[in-house]
């Protein structure tokens, strides 16, 4: 994995093999950052990385300037790779070891951008749950989004908060509003 650009640009992060992880591509992961450079200005954001796995979004964010970042993972071995690796680039990150519905769940902080990398082999109903409770907890900030990172297999149009999908290879982002 690398980071596409910024301050880190082109830097490389290589994760211990043991970890459980599937890193987003880069080919996806600069597709992702065009749109959101030409939406947001990146370093006002307050960011939460969902299924964070070695943080190659939390970290992308940080390295084109985004201050405020939480990433969140259930696997220890994730949370301590992506603070190893914040604290040898002197990030200033915020990093949970914990499941993500129970972070969602007693979490109350909101945010501009919600980025979740879950399994690809997840459930659609865990998807939607996911999905429902970062609606339900108003999680989202006023024009706030979240971005879900799926297989192509996996089809999330018909929640009521999405809006749009954009496919890179056999990832999907599929984008929801609290409208």
């Amino acid at each position: 994995m690398r980071i596409i650009s910024g301050a880190f640009k082109s830097r490389r992060i290589i994760a211990p093999n043991h970890l459980p992880v599937r890193p987003t591509t880069d080919r996806a992961k600069e597709a992702l950052f065009n749109i959101l450079y030409h939406s947001y200005i990146l370093d006002e954001l307050k960011v939460l990385d969902l299924f964070a796995g070695i943080g190659s979004i939390s970290l992308e964010f940080a390295s084109r300037g985004t201050r405020d970042i939480t990433a969140v993972d259930q696997h220890r071995g994730c949370t301590d790779f992506i603070s190893q690796t914040t604290q040898q680039l002197g990030i200033d990150m915020t990093v949970k070891t914990q499941e993500v519905i129970d972070f969602l769940e007693t979490s109350e902080n909101r945010f501009d951008i919600i980025f979740a990398d879950p399994p690809y082999e997840m459930g659609e109903e865990e998807f939607y749950k996911l999905i429902h409770t970062v609606m339900a907890k108003k999680q989202l900030n006023d024009n706030g989004i979240l971005i879900v990172e799926h297989s192509k297999h996996t089809d999330l149009s018909g929640h009521p908060n999405f809006d749009q999908k954009r496919q890179y290879g056999h990832s999907v982002f599929s984008w929801f509003s609290d409208r």
